[in-house]
């Protein structure tokens, strides 16, 4: 019997930076916080059924996590900044805000 030592894990580096399962747009946020969260990785397949090919992909992937958890953490932490400071550019845009007074508004007034 020969034990084959190499792995190969379904992800791949886009332009962007993100880090995404490949052949998808699903990002590796979303199977590490399912995993963080608890989720075992049937229940993650489950969620993205048409996005991930197989169960082994997910475990797969987990593994790659694990192994290199302080990496991937620094990653996913620098993404959550960034989306934090696009929030706040898009919160701060006067249009923005406008459209929200104007749902707000709305929202009163249907209730009455």
């Amino acid at each position: 019997m020969i034990l084959d030592t190499t792995q190969t894990v379904p992800l791949t580096l886009w332009d962007d930076g993100s880090i995404r399962v490949k052949g998808t747009r699903l990002l590796i946020d979303m199977i590490v916080g399912a995993h963080n969260r608890g989720e075992c990785p049937e229940e993650i397949f489950e969620s993205f059924p048409s996005e991930v090919y197989t169960v082994a992909d997910i475990y797969s992937i987990i593994g790659y996590y694990l192994q290199n958890k302080s990496k991937i953490d620094n990653y996913l932490v620098k993404r959550e900044k960034e989306a934090e400071k696009i929030w706040k550019k898009i919160e701060s845009d006067p249009k923005y805000q406008s459209r929200v007074n104007e749902l707000k508004e709305y929202r009163k007034n249907t209730r009455d």
